[in-house]
C-alpha cells in the first residue's frame, strides 16, 4: 500500500501506509513542533529497539466478539490510513491485531473492556485495534492503558449506519511510559460516536483522535480530561473532517497543570469541505494552571471551504485559579487547599461526569484527587 491522496486541505495533506513516504521529523514541522522528539525513544525515526510487550486482557460483553488476528486480516486498515511517520511505523510493525465486532441491530448489555499493560519501557511495542459496529448496533468500549511501555498504535472505529459507539480511553501509564496513538472514527449515515480521552500517567503521551463522515446525519462528540505534573508532556491532536452534508461535531477538552516543566498541548483541527453544507461544529479547550513553571500550547484551527454552514466556531482559554473565587470560598471559612480542590474538581468534573461507566468515572475522580494531594504536599 503506497501513498493515498486526500481531498485538498491545508491542515492535513498526506496519508500513507508506507513509512518511507514520510520524512523523519525534525521538530520544525507544524505537526511535530510541540512534541519532545528526543523523548520518543526512536519511535519517530526508526531507531526504536523492538521487543517490547503489551499484555492484553479482555472483558467482553456477551454480545460482542473480540478476536486476535494476523496482519493479513482484510478488516484491518480499511478505515484509516496513517497520517504521520509514527502511525505508519506502527502499521508496518505490529504482529497481531485485535478486532472487536458488534453484530447488526445488537445492543451490548455491558461495556467491553480492553486492558493493555506494558511490561518494559526499554523496547518498543506496536499495536493495532479495529472496532466494527455493524448497522444499528450499540456498544461501549473501554481502553485502559497501564504499566511501563514505549508504545505506538492505531485504532480504527467503524461505526455503521444508525449505530452508536461510546469509547473511553484511559492513559494511566507508569512514570516512564511513552505512548503515541492515532484513534480514527469513520461514521456512517446517522451514526453517533462519543469519545472520552483521559490522560493522567506517562512521561510522553501523544493521542491523535480523528473523525470522518461517510453519510449525512453523523454526530461526533469528543471529550478529554488531562492532568499534567512536573516533567510530563501530554499532547492531544484532534481532527474532525466534515466531508458530507448535515453532520455535527462537538469537542471539549480540559486540563490542569502543576509543577515545573509540566507541558500540555492541544491542537484542534476542523475541516468543513466544500460539499459539507449544513455542518454544525464547535470546539473548545480550557486549561487551568495551578503553579508556576508550566507550559500550555492550545491551537484551534478551523478551515471552512463552504459558506453554507449551520454553525462553526472555536474557543481556547488558559489561566490560573481565579483569585476572586478562592477569596469567596476562604471568606466562608474554607481553607485555601480545600478551596483549590473545589475549583479544580468543578472545572474537570463537568467532563468526568459524562463518563458513563461508573467504575471508570470513579477511577478518574480518585486519580484527580491523588494529583491534588501531590500538589498540596509540595
Amino acid at each position: 500500500m503506497g501513498l493515498e491522496q486526500k481531498p485538498l486541505s491545508t491542515l492535513h495533506e498526506k496519508a500513507s501506509y508506507d513509512v518511507a513516504d514520510f520524512d523523519v521529523p525534525t521538530g520544525r514541522e507544524e505537526e511535530w513542533r510541540f512534541t519532545p522528539l528526543r523523548r520518543l525513544r526512536g519511535l519517530h525515526n526508526g531507531t526504536a529497539q523492538d521487543g517490547g510487550k503489551i499484555l492484553l486482557e479482555v472483558e467482553a460483553a456477551p454480545e460482542v466478539a473480540v478476536e486476535t488476528v494476523g496482519r493479513d486480516d482484510e478488516r484491518l486498515g480499511r478505515a484509516y490510513v496513517p497520517a504521520d511517520r509514527v502511525s505508519a511505523q506502527a502499521w508496518s510493525s505490529f504482529a497481531q491485531a485485535t478486532v472487536v465486532t458488534v453484530p447488526k441491530e445488537t445492543a451490548a448489555s455491558a461495556p467491553t473492556v480492553l486492558r493493555l499493560r506494558g511490561e518494559d519501557a526499554s523496547a518498543a511495542a506496536y499495536g493495532h485495534t479495529t472496532v466494527v459496529l455493524e448497522p444499528f448496533a450499540e456498544a461501549t468500549l473501554v481502553l485502559a492503558h497501564q504499566g511501563s511501555a514505549t508504545y505506538a498504535d492505531n485504532i480504527e472505529f467503524v461505526v455503521g449506519d444508525g449505530a452508536r459507539l461510546s469509547v473511553i480511553s484511559l492513559q494511566d501509564w507508569a512514570a516512564d511510559g511513552v505512548h503515541v496513538s492515532h484513534q480514527h472514527a469513520r461514521l456512517g449515515r446517522d451514526a453517533r460516536f462519543v469519545s472520552h480521552n483521559v490522560s493522567l500517567g506517562g512521561d510522553v503521551v501523544r493521542i491523535s483522535p480523528s473523525v470522518a463522515y461517510e453519510g449525512p446525519g453523523g454526530d461526533a462528540e469528543l471529550y478529554g480530561v488531562y492532568f499534567a505534573d512536573g516533567g510530563q508532556h501530554l499532547e492531544h491532536r484532534l481532527l474532525v473532517d466534515h466531508a458530507v452534508p448535515h453532520c455535527r461535531s462537538r469537542v471539549d477538552y480540559r486540563g490542569a497543570l502543576q509543577d515545573r516543566d509540566a507541558h500540555a498541548v492541544w491542537i484542534g483541527d476542523v475541516i468543513i469541505r466544500a460539499e459539507a453544507e449544513g455542518t454544525d461544529t464547535y470546539e473548545l479547550n480550557r486549561n487551568l494552571v495551578l503553579t508556576d513553571g508550566t507550559r500550555v500550547d492550545s491551537v484551534p484551527n478551523l478551515e471552512i471551504l463552504t459558506g453554507e454552514v449551520a454553525g462553526a466556531g472555536h474557543a481556547s482559554a488558559s489561566g490560573r485559579l481565579d483569585d476572586e473565587h478562592l477569596f469567596y470560598l476562604q471568606a466562608r471559612g474554607i481553607t485555601f487547599d480545600a478551596a483549590r480542590r473545589m475549583v479544580v474538581r468543578g472545572f474537570l468534573g463537568q467532563l468526568v461526569e459524562r463518563i458513563e461507566v461508573v467504575e471508570v468515572r470513579e477511577k478518574v475522580r480518585e486519580a484527580i484527587e491523588a494529583e491534588l494531594d501531590r500538589g498540596a504536599a509540595k
